[in-house]
């Protein structure tokens, strides 16, 4: 009877937005581009589209057929199909991939939300690209403003939670996920249209392979898992309230190529723009926050005015971005503490939500140079983005592919890839393959690979 009465995704857009929506966001926009610049450019970008594609797709139908196959959230969706083997511990991994993603993720949300004050109040008119990043400096580095905003961004997040499947998650991805296309759109026309823009056009494109060891193998696989949200719950979760007409195969293409798009579109935003004024590519995480706010000055100084709102407007949309990511990651231990401890819903969430503002506070505090806030020579904000991007997170899409692609009988794995027969399948034995040799393997290789063990 559980089972019937779980909630449902209304449309199939329901679903790609959705679920787009956990794997595009800050993921994409925030985090491609940072790593892209300190890893080489276009030869990172090749490396992470042939993760994307190669790895990380057939790791997304594996996750989609746990999920829907169990009906469940991602620690039980597990332990139902993986039993008492070490595969069926792999959604409490998951759970905990995902709070610890939610801390550090709420924080750089709530940078977002800073930047539409900052616009909002002129405080970037007339800055030169120095004060720009000084003003990011000293707000990171501020105990106090940056707290404040992650938790109204955690409260945000809260109240779409409480709401449920279709009134919250569903509702609030449709309107968010077009907003941003629209609005990356125009920001990528603009910072190409700056003057020494296309030394940042070549960054993007021009490859130099030189550059690529294992480290940017790694660094690529894991923005292909997390830039896809696999490994951390979110997939499984939303995959339990598909609807037995999902075709698991066409959505992941659908979310694997949106993916790909918005990185490559949030490459054009940033690095033309970043090589126009002067910054280097190689900033790290506040890459983004330097940068854009030179080119709402400099491609907009026909009209201050036009250049004003279209800040204030991306940075709006870029926190919606950001939402809809907090969001499923928020989701994925909301339903497993409803599910599991048998509380309300909303018992559930509040309880993520108190969690994941202390998390955030510690993560954010980390950044000021609180004592006691750093690990292995790390800050807990950054050791939290390590350990999730480049070890949980491929780590999880390997027993997922050994529990689809060499645990579960493959008549379950047939049954929910066609649909119970009402597919023709006719990519099943591709996506057997792949997921029971190509991506345990691949992974394996990298990871190998940057331990220095091959």
């Amino acid at each position: 009877m559980a089972q019937l009465e779980r909630a449902k995704f209304g449309s199939k857009l329901g679903v790609i937005l959705a679920t787009a929506g956990s794997a595009v966001g800050l993921g994409n926009v925030w985090r491609f581009p940072y790593l892209a610049g300190e890893n080489g450019g276009a030869a990172f970008m090749l490396v992470y589209i042939g993760c994307v594609l190669l790895l990380g797709m057939p790791c997304m139908v594996a996750e989609f057929i746990v999920g829907r196959r169990a009906q469940a959230n991602a620690a039980r969706a597990f332990r139902s199909l993986g039993g008492r083997t070490p595969l069926g511990l792999v959604g409490y991994m998951g759970v905990v991939t995902g709070l610890l993603i939610t801390g550090y993720y709420a924080v750089v949300s709530g940078w977002c939300v800073e930047y539409i004050y900052a616009s909002a109040a002129g405080h970037f008119a007339g800055a030169t690209p120095e004060q720009t990043s000084l003003y990011f400096a000293d707000f990171e580095s501020d105990p106090v403003k940056p707290v404040v905003w992650m938790v109204l961004v955690f409260l945000a997040t809260h109240w779409v939670i409480v709401h449920g499947v279709r009134d919250g998650i569903e509702r609030a991805s449709k309107l968010m996920m077009p907003a941003l296309f629209v609005l990356l759109l125009v920001i990528v026309v603009a910072s190409c249209c700056l003057p020494g823009a296309w030394s940042g056009v070549e960054f993007l494109f021009k490859p130099d392979f030189s550059k690529v060891d294992g480290g940017v193998f790694l660094s690529a696989l894991g923005q292909a898992f997390y830039s896809l949200s696999i490994g951390m719950g979110c997939m499984c979760t939303y995959a339990s309230y598909f609807s037995r007409q999902t075709r698991l195969g066409t959505s992941a293409m659908q979310i694997g190529v949106i993916v790909i798009l918005v990185a490559v579109l949030s490459g054009l935003m940033i690095f033309p723009a970043a090589f126009s004024v002067g910054i280097k590519p190689d900033s790290g995480p506040s890459l983004i926050f330097i940068t854009l706010p030179n080119v709402f000055r400099d491609a907009f100084s026909f009209a201050p005015a036009l250049g004003y709102v279209v800040a204030i407007l991306f940075y709006i949309l870029l926190t919606l971005a950001a939402l809809t990511s907090l969001i499923s990651l928020h989701e994925v231990s909301t339903a497993f503490l409803h599910e599991e401890l048998h509380i309300t819903r909303k018992r559930a969430a509040a309880i993520v939500t108190a969690a994941g503002i202390v998390l955030g506070a510690l993560c954010s505090l980390s950044l000021t140079g609180a004592g006691g806030l750093r690990l292995f020579g790390m800050t807990l904000f950054s050791l939290c983005d390590f350990v999730t991007g480049q070890v949980l997170m491929p780590f999880g899409g390997f027993l997922i592919c050994l529990l689809v692609g060499w645990y579960l009988p493959h008549k379950i794995v047939r049954e929910e890839f066609t649909n119970r027969g009402t597919l023709r399948g006719r990519w099943l034995h591709l996506f057997v393959f792949a997921v029971k040799y190509v991506c345990p393997l691949g992974i394996a290789l990298i990871f190998l690979n940057q331990i220095g063990a091959i």
